[in-house]
């Protein structure tokens, strides 16, 4: 009789704590990502952040565009910031689940054409509380690779509408797929997640 109490005991541990590992793997699939801002954004190593179209620039900085133009080359870099927010709501007792993104493989997509792919270099937590931290990935890319046939005016201004003084991150999309650290370990998202601007993904 002791024995089968102690197997139902255990039958009822190992229940309540699939449940709980459970609770925290549905609490950390609620991470959500949106495109937040482009900052910093250099085209041939020009800040353009305070530029519209392509008058803006002076005669130097046109020479060298066109010679890099005309070589195929307009070698751009920016931050891209990724806001991932946490939706879990703090308990009744102040407590929120916080959730640790420990990998994040994407791919850019400028006006639905795609580019290039990386992921981040450390781990990020997105505290729980319905808070939000950014995600800073490090974009370096050649244009002319990705738009050839181009000619200088259309491709700086394909620039300046990504990080110009009228610059919209509405020209951008990340694919990506999230990976999380659970009591269970590493979980990848099951599907690419398209990341945008205008909502939460």
């Amino acid at each position: 009789m002791k024995k089968r109490k102690w197997i139902y005991l255990s039958i009822l541990v190992l229940f309540l704590s699939g449940c709980g590992i459970y609770n925290s793997i549905m609490n950390l699939s609620k991470l959500k990502f949106k495109l937040d801002s482009v900052n910093n954004f250099k085209v041939s190593g020009i800040p353009v952040s305070n530029k519209s179209k392509l008058s803006d620039f002076n005669p130097l900085d046109l020479v060298k565009l066109t010679s890099q133009v005309a070589q195929g080359e307009l070698p751009v870099t920016f931050t891209l910031n990724v806001s991932a927010k946490n939706p879990n709501p703090e308990t009744v007792q102040g407590n929120a689940t916080d959730i640790k993104l420990v990998s994040f493989p994407w791919k850019l997509f400028i006006d639905d054409k795609e580019t290039i792919s990386g992921n981040i270099t450390n781990p990020v937590t997105v505290p729980g509380g319905n808070k939000s931290v950014f995600i800073p990935l490090n974009i370096k890319l050649n244009l002319m690779e990705f738009f050839s046939g181009s000619n200088l005016e259309s491709i700086v201004n394909l620039a300046l509408k990504l990080g110009g003084g009228k610059g919209s991150t509405s020209h951008i999309k990340l694919v990506a797929r999230p990976v999380l650290d659970t009591p269970i370990g590493n979980i990848t998202y099951p599907g690419d997640l398209t990341i945008v601007d205008y909502a939460y993904k």
